[in-house]
C-alpha cells in the first residue's frame, strides 16, 4: 500500500483521491497547495504516490513511471482502500490520464484532470485522448491556456464527452504557471484551480 498524505477530515461528505504527474511526487509545492487548498470540512484530499515514484524516494534514485498495467492497478487498489460514497479520483498530468482510463469502472461521484496529457510536447500525431469523447464519468478538465501538452487552441479541436467541463487556467503552462506579461501569477491561477476544483465537488 502507498504511504498517503491525508488533508482534511475522515467524516468530510467529499473526498478526493489526488494523483501526482510523471516527474514529481505527492509532496511537490503545487500538489501540495492544491490539497491544502481544497481541502476543508465537507473535502478530504488523500495524496498517493505510484510505486515508481515511492521507491525514488526510498532510495533517492529517480526512476521513469511504472508501465501502465501497474499504474491503473495502483488506482485500483488506491480507491478500493478508501472508497468512499462521494469518491472523486485526480490527477495531476500522468496521474489524471490514468484515472481517466478506469474511472468508469470505478464508478466515482466525478473525476478531476489537472493539465491533462493529450499529447507529447510538440507531437500532436501522438494523441492520448481518444477514450474522452466517450467517457461517462462527470469530469472537470482544467487546463493551461499554454500547456504544451495540449493548449486552449488544440483541445477546442478535440473530440470531448459531453460530461466533460473544462475550466482553462489564464496564460498558464503544464503546471499552470502563467508569463510575468501575462498580469496573473501561479497563486491566482493555483487559487482558480481549487475555486473551480470545490465547486465541481460540491455539486456531485
Amino acid at each position: 500500500m502507498s504511504k498517503v498524505l491525508v488533508d482534511g477530515p475522515d467524516n468530510a461528505d467529499h473526498r478526493v483521491l489526488l494523483a501526482h504527474g510523471a516527474g514529481a511526487g505527492m509532496e511537490h509545492e503545487v500538489m501540495q497547495r492544491l490539497a491544502a487548498g481544497l481541502a476543508d470540512e465537507q473535502i478530504q484530499v488523500i495524496r498517493f504516490e505510484f510505486p515508481y515514484m515511492q521507491k525514488t524516494r526510498d532510495d533517492g534514485r529517480k526512476r521513469p513511471p511504472d508501465r501502465e498495467p501497474v499504474l491503473l492497478a495502483c488506482w485500483r487498489e488506491m480507491a478500493a482502500a478508501f472508497a468512499h460514497p462521494r469518491l472523486f479520483l485526480a490527477g495531476k498530468s500522468m496521474g489524471g490520464r490514468m484515472a481517466s482510463l478506469v474511472a468508469d469502472e470505478l464508478a466515482p461521484a466525478g473525476l478531476l484532470l489537472l493539465g491533462f496529457p493529450f499529447h507529447p510536447p510538440g507531437k500532436p500525431e501522438r494523441f492520448r485522448g481518444q477514450h474522452l469523447a466517450t467517457i461517462v464519468t462527470p469530469t472537470l478538465l482544467v487546463q493551461g491556456e499554454r500547456d504544451t501538452f495540449g493548449n486552449r487552441e488544440a483541445v477546442a479541436g478535440y473530440d470531448l464527452a459531453e460530461g466533460i467541463e473544462t475550466l482553462w487556467v489564464n496564460d498558464g503552462d503544464h503546471g499552470f504557471s502563467p508569463r510575468k506579461a501575462s498580469g496573473t501569477t501561479l497563486e491566482r491561477n493555483l487559487a482558480t484551480v481549487v475555486a473551480g476544483m470545490r465547486r465541481f465537488v460540491l455539486a456531485h
